[in-house]
């Protein structure tokens, strides 16, 4: 199960790109389950995944994940 405190903003990147979760995952080389478990927070990528999406998005990793509540 997903982290609450790890929030994503993937749906909002792939609906700039006019992209459905079928085509982001078909970039990324994954499942279209795991994008929507992914933008639902059911499911925390590994980092692996998470460096796929942002490339498959063009966006830096770092824009894609929010530790809310984190200190730093």
């Amino acid at each position: 199960m997903g982290d609450p405190a790890v929030r994503n903003t993937i749906r909002v990147q792939r609906a700039i790109r006019n992209l459905t979760q079928a085509e982001l995952a078909e970039r990324a080389g994954i499942t279209r389950a795991s994008v929507n478990a992914i933008e639902g927070g059911r499911m925390v990528p590994s980092i692996y995944l998470a460096l796929r999406l942002a490339r498959a998005l063009g966006v830096p990793v770092g824009d894609l994940f929010d530790l809310s509540g984190e200190d730093g």
